[in-house]
Formats: C-alpha cells, sequence, structure tokens
C-alpha cells in the first residue's frame, strides 16, 4: 500500500505559533529550518555556545541569539541542529538540565536518539523533521516558493500532539509544498546511513574514481577521463532525478542505452549487492554507529587522513583545472564543511 503523502492543506501552523522554537547550532540545516520558520511566522531563537563564530552571523540575520541553555529555558520547541556526534555533549550539558515536561526535542536526523547516545526524559514529545536535501536547497528553495520533501517520525508523543507540531514545522521550512512522508527513526536512521555509505556518496564516489583511473591506466587523457566519469555523472543524475530511471534511459541514445542495461549489471552486480547488504547489517546492529563514535573519541586520525587521501587523487587536480574554465560551476570551499554551531 502506498505511503501517506501529506501536503500543504494536511498541515497547519497554528501548533507553533504561540510557541517559540529554539535552533541550537546556525549550520547547514540550522540557518535554513530558523530563516524559513521566521518568515512562515513563528518566533525563533537562537541557541549557540559562548564562543561561537555562528553568533554573529545568526544576529545580523535578525535573530535573538543566547547561550545554548537559555534557549533551551525559552524555548517550547528546541531543535538539535548540531552535528551527530556532537549532539550528546550538547544535550547532556545544556539541553537536558532544561528540557521539562510539555516540550519538544526535534531532530533532522535520528542517529542519536535511535543509538540511544541521547536518552530523552518520557515527559517531553520527541521528532523529527528530515528535509531530504541539505540546508541551502531548503532555504533556497523555499525562498523560490517552492520546497524540498520531508520526513518526520513520531518517537515519543506524551502530548498526544507531537504529528501535529511535526507537520507544522514541516509545513514552516517549506516541506509540505514538496510532500512530507512519515517513517520512523530507526527507518530513516538505517536508510540514511546505507543510502549514503553505499550508493549517494560512498558508491558513487568510489564508482566514478574507478572509472578514472581505468581509463588513465589505460593511457587516454585524465581530461577526457574526468568529463566521462564526472562531469557528465550530473547530467544523467538530473534526468533521473526528473523523470526516473526509465525516464533518463529514454532521453540517452540507443548506444548508451544499450551499454546501460548490459554492461552496467557487470559492474554493480550480485558481488557488489552481497557487500551492500554486508553495509546494511553494519549499520542495522550498531557495528557503524559503534565504529563512527569511537573514531571521533580517538581524535578522527584514520577519518582526516582518508579524507586527505581522497584529496590527493589526481581527478581532483584535473578537475580543478577544468572547472577553473566553467566560471558559472558554482565554487564550493570543501574546507571547514561541518554544520557551524
Amino acid at each position: 500500500m502506498p505511503a501517506k503523502i501529506y501536503t500543504d492543506k494536511d498541515a497547519s501552523l497554528e501548533p507553533l505559533q504561540k510557541k517559540t522554537a529554539a535552533v541550537i547550532g546556525f549550520g547547514s540545516q540550522g540557518h535554513a529550518h530558523a530563516l524559513n520558520l521566521k518568515e512562515s511566522g513563528i518566533k525563533v531563537v537562537i541557541g549557540l555556545y559562548p564562543g561561537s563564530k555562528s553568533r554573529a552571523v545568526a544576529a545580523k540575520q535578525g535573530f535573538e541569539v543566547l547561550d545554548t541553555a537559555e534557549a533551551v529555558k525559552k524555548a517550547d520547541v528546541i531543535f538539535m541542529a548540531v552535528p551527530d556526534l556532537k549532539i550528546p555533549s550538547v544535550y547532556e550539558k545544556d539541553v537536558a538540565p532544561h528540557l521539562t515536561k510539555g516540550k519538544t526535542l526535534l531532530f533532522s536526523h535520528g542517529f542519536a536518539i535511535h543509538f540511544k547516545t541521547v536518552v530523552p526524559p518520557k515527559d517531553v514529545d520527541v521528532i523529527m523533521v528530515a528535509p531530504k536535501g541539505p540546508g541551502h536547497i531548503v532555504r533556497r528553495q523555499f525562498t523560490e516558493g517552492k520546497g524540498v520533501p520531508a520526513l518526520i517520525a513520531i518517537y515519543q508523543n506524551p502530548s498526544k500532539q507531537a504529528r501535529k507540531i511535526a507537520l507544522a514545522w514541516a509545513k514552516g521550512i517549506g516541506g509540505t509544498r514538496g510532500g512530507v512522508l512519515e517513517t520512523s527513526f530507526k527507518e530513516e536512521t538505517e536508510t540514511d546511513l546505507f543510502g549514503e555509505q553505499a550508493v549517494l556518496c560512498g558508491g558513487a564516489s568510489a564508482l566514478v574514481q574507478a572509472g578514472f583511473e581505468t581509463l588513465v591506466e589505460a593511457g587516454y587523457q585524465p581530461e577526457m577521463a574526468y568529463f566521462e566519469c564526472l562531469h557528465e555523472l550530473k547530467l544523467i543524475v538530473d534526468l533521473m532525478n526528473e523523470a526516473g530511471i526509465a525516464g533518463m534511459r529514454f532521453s540517452i541514445s540507443e548506444t548508451a542505452k544499450y551499454g546501460d542495461v548490459t554492461r552496467g549489471p557487470r559492474v554493480v552486480d550480485a558481488a557488489t549487492k552481497k557487500k551492500m547488504k554486508a553495509i546494511l547489517k553494519e549499520i542495522q546492529n550498531g557495528k557503524f554507529a559503534k565504529e563512527w563514535i569511537a573514531e571521533a573519541r580517538g581524535g578522527m586520525k584514520n577519518y582526516k587522513r582518508l579524507l586527505a587521501e581522497g584529496e590527493k587523487h589526481p581527478i581532483e587536480k584535473t578537475g580543478a583545472r577544468l572547472r577553473g574554465l566553467m566560471p558559472w560551476i558554482g565554487k564550493k570551499n570543501i574546507k571547514g564543511a561541518q554544520a557551524a554551531y
């Protein structure tokens, strides 16, 4: 049976209109939620630690900026817009002592709740509103009168109003314009981690690098390899995004289509799917979460080493030179990519 999709007509801002929302953190998702909610008529305060560089940025946007604990005291709905592995320490120090009965704790990803790095009291609502896109897209589409689709989930509902609050928040950030699907913290966390590890980030980047290496090692120019294995990927993904895989195939040549359906399954075959299942199992049984938490506690040495190695891959030097010839491609600063707090 198809899942129910909530749209604008299914949600009201009323459950938030007499409340104060605290956005803890002012990074990618935090700034987008805060600005969109404010422009939807919701009272929003920003919670940050005293030395945060984001304080001036948030104040310039017209927000009341408070120390995190003060923001939690003042708010009825508290949105934890800080990175997954920073949430526990922020929660323990500044949120938990002021999380009184009747308040709502909100997340945009289920990691902390699902893997129990945060265990909230039973007398508060715990909900999720997770836009399916990065914060700058959530913000941009909202200003254009559009909206990024979102997920909602209810973990605790002592007030019996949790779903209405989640839908109100989703409406306030523009999610109901694109459609809102209800899920659970477990399902969102496990599918999100799997998608980014096996397909969207890990799978795609490994496939692109392997294709580039295969062509260069066979004697082809790295510029040709870059165009064929990375640059054109966006064009194909855009077609898939607009019309699905079948729609993408409708738009490409017969030769490309034949190569797709006969050679693609040789690259991503039963052995690849078996490895995907192993990755999913590590997510489901908590092995990945334990590994990632231990990595963070150990100073992220392996994580930083692998990222540094990736930045030195020949595809990066080739790509930087070619993108320099295309000024219309937006330049991204790859340093300091973590959400600000």
